[in-house]
């Protein structure tokens, strides 16, 4: 069952799930406003509730529109790819192997078969990056979950299009983005730390942004950071 909210100029979507608590979320790239409620709540007592967040959705959006976005990425010999927040030209080479990606000084390598689509080259660059998500997170959480007395969760790396990662305190895992490995390597201990923290606190309230301030003082320089560097071209659906 779905519903509408219209607060002046901007318009909220409902989905009434079988979920116990409300989640609102704000989605690039132009900053549609969704909320996910339980089934048996009413849609004016939502109504009540966006307008209470107001203005932190006007905030977010703004943030959205603000934001920088990649041109999309056509796979091309010398194009520009960032590995770990460092620039490197692309450099194809055709062989009748399986593909691979190598790294030099300067250049991103990709082997690959003659005739590859945009799709495949794509394809396996993701799973590169991936990969160097899931080689480099493990060591961070074996740093970082001692020093917050938490247990070292299950880690999950997917490409996602509204958030560096997110956590399941209930299961005990955390999700990466694999777009973390294009930026700076202090941005992937950043986004560690931050779903950790949730293992303790799920929820974005004061007691959360006091533990941030307490075991990671330097989050805020982190965070913008991350958010003035440019984020990936996606294609949306709506």
């Amino acid at each position: 069952m779905a519903g509408e909210i219209t607060l002046g100029d901007i318009k909220v979507d409902v989905v009434f799930k079988n979920i116990k608590h409300v989640h609102l979320t704000v989605h690039p790239p132009l900053g549609r406003v969704r909320i996910a409620a339980p089934m048996r709540m009413k849609l004016e007592t939502l109504r009540v509730f966006a307008i209470s967040r107001l203005d932190w959705i006007k905030q977010q959006q703004k943030k959205m529109l603000a934001q920088e976005r990649e041109t999309p990425r056509e796979y091309l010999e010398r194009e520009s790819h960032y590995v770990w927040g460092k620039r490197y030209l692309l450099k194809l080479v055709e062989a009748d192997a399986a593909p691979c990606i190598d790294l030099t000084p300067r250049r991103i390598v990709l082997t690959i078969r003659e005739g590859a689509t945009v799709a495949r080259k794509r394809a396996v660059l993701d799973d590169w990056f991936r990969s160097q998500i899931k080689r480099a997170a493990p060591a961070i959480i074996e740093r970082w979950a001692p020093v917050l007395d938490v247990p070292l969760p299950r880690i999950h790396v997917q490409r996602m299009k509204t958030r560096w990662g997110s956590c399941s305190p209930e299961r005990c895992s955390i999700r990466l983005n694999t777009d973390l490995a294009k930026k700076p390597p202090e941005c992937l201990e950043y986004i560690v730390v931050h779903e950790l923290i949730h293992l303790l606190e799920p929820r974005h309230n004061d007691r959360f942004v006091a533990l941030l301030d307490q075991f990671m003082p330097t989050w805020r320089h982190h965070r913008d950071v991350l958010n003035r560097l440019p984020v990936s071209h996606e294609d949306w659906d709506y």
